[in-house]
């Protein structure tokens, strides 16, 4: 059933029951028109009350829908929202929990609403690079008056019912149980006309055009790439400007526009990436799931201090074990000096502050933490290190327990090997800092438990990361295709190009950080430490010695002051190396290459569809389980710019073909066994196919 309908006393009441938010899908919509037909042809019913069963009034738009002909099909909710509009009997909205997008557009378009407190009132469809399409942009500003609509539709925020609830968005706010409240006010009001509509409130604001033209120029300058924000001000000042119904259709227009953008099929991409990646074929939503109440880490350094601080702020206790004092000391000092940093920044209150630094322990002994639930190892990135640890791990950890490794690259099965109970080991592999980056990969073992697995996924929303499965190859996902990527980036450097050069084109095409300016910032070392591993386990894959060189002259980055930018003593900023530049100018002198100009395309097409390549063999490998995955890894934990929608669905923007076309001609370049297409995507781009 999508929605109830029933009679009490005078009062109809059509319940909106579509879990898990009551999404408007088109049953919806037509189950709301059929209830309201029955009530206005039933001479008994005075008025009508609209609600939502279980959490939510409405979260909108019924993303099951998107992209399929139900999502325009009649009664659109423009329909429905014309239906309630035209009512001859009074119309009340019963809002609770949640009313976003078309729900609260819906709820706009009733004469009345009520309101319980706490409710979550939003028009977010900026973040999915669109503009509310149901009339949003017109009646939003004529409740709330022009400022606070057009900052709500550009933020797409959510804001708390109570902290509107002097506005004419609300005609009252529930005291005690919301249905008592609004069958009381559906009485009350039952014979008052004429019937207020929201499209007959004036605008009234002063100067509108200068505040119109100062959003314009704000909006401008933050909103980057993405043309929604500037489009929902254009759409806002139609609500000033123009007749209602014109303002409504200029709004329909601006959203057919939006919709077509590469930005929003990027940002709606991501959206449901992120939903699918918690989805694994063989571990349905019920398989059972172990209880996580206390968490342990092996490890105060950086990565373990930023992965306990995780559990904290989830309000999950946490022990740190270290092997000496004063690392442990010097670590639990970083972490608090982490929380008074936010709370300095005014992020975190006193309160929360004492409960979060209280919530982590520190211990010199394995018997102490032999009672935790989930314990993540985060040592030295070294497989005898790893066996120690999870020999001992295994010794004293309580039966169920999960025993996971924050390695970045070293094999599972083997890891998982080292213990008596390989269905409890799993690769949590976070990306620093750990507190802050949202991308956790979850590496599944060929042992690890279905429950385990479940846990993890679980474990991930809770603690606020976007976690994607992987399955288990030397760098997993993300640090498997970030290899080819640095690999391109030391060849451009042999060729002609310098470190700023590279970050720089690789910047604009819309990067957080180029690779040069990443390895700084990680420190060159780590990615030295991978190569001398890389040289004896496959000696066949070549790499530019520039990088070895670099760290050969004890420039390993930020922590070192040096690395391929210089650094000043309290100031992160790059400043381009003459010393670097030299050593590679020489470098492709001993190598006998002629350097050449190279250009910003270039640099690009050889980074990202590097990238590219190596995400269809780690597809056709099944080591990911669809594209989106491998983009929700690049957009959540490297970077890779959000309106581009991660390198597979770039790929796809740009035509598998023209990906393929580019590479044959790195081919004929040095290096040229490099650029060998993946089998799947050369398949694909022959069938005229896409990833996604």
């Amino acid at each position: 059933m999508t929605a109830e309908y029933k009679v009490n006393g005078a009062v109809a009441v059509i319940t909106l029951n579509n879990p898990p938010v009551n999404g408007l899908g088109h049953a919806t919509r037509s189950a709301i028109v059929d209830g309201m037909k029955k009530a206005l042809n039933d001479d008994a019913v005075k008025a009508v009350v609209i609600t939502g069963a279980g959490k939510a009034f409405s979260g909108g738009a019924d993303i099951k829908e998107f992209n399929s002909p139900k999502a325009m099909a009649e009664p659109t909710l423009h329909t429905v929202i014309n239906v309630i509009e035209n009512s001859t009997k009074p119309v009340v909205a019963a809002i609770h929990s949640v009313a976003m997008g078309g729900g609260l557009e819906l709820a706009l378009g009733c004469h009345y609403r009520v309101a319980a407190p706490g409710a979550q009132i939003a028009l977010p469809e900026v973040k999915l690079g669109i503009l509310p399409g149901a009339g949003g942009t017109q009646r939003l500003p004529r409740v709330l008056g022009l400022e606070m609509g057009l900052n709500m539709i550009v933020s797409g925020n959510p804001v708390p019912s109570e902290k509107l609830a002097k506005t004419a968005l609300f005609n009252e706010m529930a005291e005690g149980d919301l249905m008592e409240a609004a069958l009381a006010f559906a009485n009350k009001v039952a014979d008052v006309r004429p019937l207020p509509k929201v499209r007959d409130i004036k605008i009234d604001y002063p100067n509108y055009e200068g505040f119109l033209q100062f959003s314009r120029n704000t909006v401008k300058a933050m909103s980057g790439p993405f043309p929604a924000p500037l489009k929902c001000v254009e759409a806002v000042a139609a609500a000033v400007t123009m007749k209602f119904d014109d303002g409504i259709k200029f709004e329909r227009e601006l959203f057919v526009d939006l919709v077509q953008t590469t930005e929003s099929k990027a940002l709606r991409h991501a959206f449901f990436g992120e939903r699918a990646a918690s989805k694994v074929p063989d571990v349905p939503d019920d398989t059972p799931t172990r209880a996580i109440k206390s968490a342990a880490v092996i490890g105060a350094g950086t990565m373990g201090g930023g992965i306990a601080m995780n559990f904290a702020n989830a309000g999950i206790p946490v022990k740190i074990l270290e092997m000496k004092q004063e690392a442990l000391e010097k670590g639990l000092g970083v972490i608090r000096k982490n929380y008074e940093n936010t709370m300095k920044k005014g992020k975190l209150t006193p309160e929360k502050f004492e409960q979060r630094v209280g919530l982590i322990t520190g211990t010199l002994s394995y018997e102490e933490i032999a009672q935790a639930d989930i314990v993540i190892e985060a040592v030295f990135e070294d497989i005898g290190v790893k066996e120690q640890v999870f020999k001992k791990l295994d010794e004293v950890m309580k039966q169920g327990a999960i025993l996971a490794s924050n390695t970045s690259t070293l094999d599972v099965n083997k890891i998982a090997a080292f213990t008596k109970r390989p269905q409890d080991v799993i690769g949590l592999h976070f990306f620093s800092p750990a507190n802050v980056m949202k991308l956790l990969e979850i590496v599944r073992g060929e042992k690890t438990g279905k429950d385990v697995l479940a846990t993890a996924l679980q474990l991930s929303k809770k603690i606020k990361k976007t976690g994607v499965v992987s399955g288990v190859c030397d760098g997993f996902i993300g640090n498997r295709m970030i290899e080819q990527y640095s690999r391109q980036a030391g060849f451009l450097l042999e060729e002609g190009c310098t470190p700023e050069q590279v970050d720089k084109a690789i910047e604009k095409f819309g990067f957080a950080m180029g690779p040069f300016r990443m390895g700084d910032l990680a420190g060159n070392d780590i990615g030295w430490y991978i190569r001398k591993r890389r040289y004896i386990e496959k000696p066949e894959v070549t790499y530019s010695k520039t990088a070895d060189l670099l760290c050969e002259m004890g420039r390993f980055g930020q922590k070192t002051g040096a690395g391929w930018y210089d650094y000043k003593p309290g100031d992160r900023k790059a400043y381009p190396s003459q010393v670097v530049n030299d050593m590679i100018v020489k470098h492709s002198a001993d190598l006998g290459i002629e350097r050449r100009k190279i250009s910003d395309q270039e640099i690009v097409e050889r980074l990202v569809f590097a990238l590219v390549n190596e995400g269809a063999y780690i597809l056709e490998e099944g080591i990911a389980m669809r594209a989106s995955d491998i983009d929700m890894v690049y957009l959540t934990g490297y970077g890779f710019p959000l309106f581009r929608g991660g390198p597979m669905f770039y790929a796809d923007t740009v035509g598998l073909q023209n990906v393929v076309m580019s590479m044959e001609k790195y081919a004929k370049g040095r290096h040229g066994d490099a650029w060998k297409p993946a089998p799947l995507l050369a398949k694909l781009a022959a069938e005229g196919k896409t990833f996604n």
